[in-house]
């Protein structure tokens, strides 16, 4: 029997649990305040609390919600300082790690996918995981050729584990709102939920993970590990070393942070014209930078975990790059034009198009400029005033659309620009727009002032 479906009531119990920790904080929330405590400060002390409530029950399971978790870490950046710390170092851990499933179990898995004899396709095999995440976790290896490789084993019933997980998160969502100013759960829960079945698939992963492998083969800025083997629950590729994003994010030089954030950036745009595919799991765990002793111009990226990609055979659509080369020239008539043709703006709905383009002009700011100091208070801004129910931003927000074609493309963007934002990186996101956006780099550079 698997380690995930024999612990499946625990796992339900705790995520059942976390309404009770919320309602049970805010009554003694309460208690303090009518005992004359400052409301401001119990607030505080009482999202402290829930942070570390939450995120330990996260962080102590696989499936959905570790899932969940590693994608809420990338808006991280969003909260307001003054509650930013305990979720941040709970955050953190989740973008790296979870517990590993035993020994005899890996075992049973590769003697399975693999074969009874499944040790002698390696030389060398370590028993202790280098790294756990939400639905498998890689161990390091030999391979029988003498190459280092990752073998990543999926955790049995994995896939039952994520959808119990999210099913149950789904019930409690409206308990998450205040975690992250102005983001929707719910969207982001029944997306992880729409996903699950391409991510349990590793002949997908294998797929999407060997046609990047071969685009950026002897690529001066990406390294992807390529496919060595690959069986239903068990995936082999070359190992990569490489200093994790998280520990870039948390005490990387200034150097570090902003090549790390260049190349982000860039792979954002440059992987779909180049694959016609979107990695789509953007938390920093995905991705580790290759220092050497040479300049920073020569570190690379390396990108893992194919599990989840957007399928964008003409690369990003059109539109985004033509509606924000025409945002950035303040024509708002045609920006308006172009939102409401793809879905955007609803038939049913009046916008004023001068209204639409303040609403954009603040979001798009990094486009605008030739280098770009991303961090958190600027997110923190833009969280809060799409958050805010007295803001403009916020009536206007409430009445545009997102159309499910977008809804991945959205999803990656905001993740990116929330890890860029965790790195404090100053990007020349402009350079990495002219090159890779479609629709972009026709613009005059009358309109870059």
């Amino acid at each position: 029997m698997s380690d995930l479906p024999r612990k499946a009531v625990t796992r339900t119990a705790k995520l059942a649990a976390l309404p009770l920790g919320f309602a049970g904080r805010a009554t003694l929330g309460l208690g303090k305040r009518l005992g004359g405590r400052p409301a401001d400060v119990v607030a505080i002390e009482l999202q402290e609390r829930t942070a570390e409530q939450l995120f330990k029950v996260l962080g102590e399971l696989k499936g959905g919600a570790m899932k969940f978790g590693q994608a809420l870490s990338v808006f991280e950046a969003a909260l307001p300082e003054e509650m930013a710390g305990p979720y941040r170092a709970a955050l953190t851990k989740l973008q790296e790690a979870a517990p590993p499933m035993p020994a005899r179990t890996v075992h049973a898995v590769l003697e399975k996918q693999l074969g009874a004899d499944w040790r002698s396709l390696f030389s060398g095999f370590d028993e202790k995981p280098a790294a756990a995440a939400s639905i498998g976790q890689v161990h390091r290896a030999v391979w029988h050729d003498g190459r280092e490789v990752a073998v990543k084993v999926q955790y049995p019933g994995a896939g039952d584990a994520l959808l119990s997980d999210l099913n149950q998160l789904g019930r409690v969502a409206r308990l998450f709102g205040p975690l992250i100013p102005g983001m929707d759960i719910k969207p982001l829960i029944a997306e992880l939920r729409a996903r699950i079945s391409e991510e349990l698939d590793y002949a997908l992963e294998a797929q999407a993970q060997r046609i990047h492998a071969v685009e950026f083969a002897d690529d001066p800025d990406v390294v992807v590990p390529d496919v060595v083997h690959q069986a239903d629950q068990v995936l082999v590729t070359d190992w990569m070393e490489g200093v994790p994003l998280a520990e870039v994010i948390a005490k990387g030089s200034k150097e570090m942070r902003d090549r790390a954030g260049q190349l982000l950036a860039r792979f954002l745009f440059a992987g779909p014209a180049r694959t016609g595919l979107l990695h789509a799991d953007s938390h920093p765990g995905n991705f580790r930078l290759l220092v050497d002793d040479g300049p920073a111009e020569g570190w690379r990226l390396g990108v893992l975990d194919f599990g989840t990609v957007d399928r964008l055979p003409e690369g990003l659509p059109l539109p985004i790059g033509t509606a924000l080369r025409l945002a950035l020239a303040d024509d708002a008539e045609s920006v308006h034009s172009m939102l409401r043709q793809e879905g955007f703006v609803k038939p049913t709905i009046a916008l004023d198009p001068d209204a639409v383009l303040d609403y954009l002009r603040p979001i798009i700011e990094p486009a605008r400029v030739e280098a770009f100091a991303f961090d958190r208070s600027w997110m923190r801004a833009q969280a809060a005033r799409i958050a805010d129910p007295r803001s403009p931003a916020h009536q206007l927000g409430k009445q545009l659309n997102l159309p499910p074609s977008y809804l991945l493309i959205h999803r990656v963007t905001l993740s990116t620009i929330g890890v860029l934002c965790q790195l404090t990186a100053t990007v020349r996101l402009r350079d990495e727009l002219r090159e890779w956006l479609p629709g972009f780099a026709e613009e005059g550079e009358a309109e870059s002032a």
